[in-house]
């Protein structure tokens, strides 16, 4: 079976990270966790896709320019709630329809994406205190 990464390749990963951005920044539905971010989303899309390609099976871009691959630690800031961490994988969900990702591809980063989100969950309760500042994951 082929790895994630193999299916996308580096030009897929970075497609995929480029439509989340754009769909969180324009659409309604993602309004909360859109505003834990700075305005210029190009570093995040640019981070998100170092940071998917080493998890998805490639080489560790991420963790070679950043060192820990740690998620946890920097988005403990904010308030990451139920609402917050459905906005994420909602968002992620149109990206990988928007870029045309297989059935198979989406099956295969259901459950593991949705690990991720719930892992960066920090509250049971969601809200509007979005924390210091915006999110600098890095």
């Amino acid at each position: 079976m082929s790895t994630p990464y193999q299916m996308l390749g580096d030009d897929g990963i970075r497609a995929l990270c480029n439509a989340f951005y754009d769909i969180m920044d324009s659409a309604p539905e993602a309004a909360t966790i859109r505003r834990m971010h700075a305005a210029d989303l190009g570093p995040m899309k640019v981070k998100l896709a170092e940071y998917l390609t080493g998890w998805m099976g490639g080489p560790p871009v991420y963790a070679d320019k950043y060192g820990s691959v740690c998620m946890t630690e920097p988005h403990a800031p904010y308030r990451i709630g139920p609402v917050e961490r459905d906005q994420w994988l909602w968002c992620m969900q149109q990206a990988l329809q928007q870029t045309g990702a297989s059935e198979e591809l989406k099956t295969l980063l259901n459950v593991p994406l949705q690990r991720i989100a719930a892992a960066i969950q920090n509250r049971q309760d969601s809200g509007t205190d979005l924390g210091p500042g915006v999110i600098a994951v890095g």
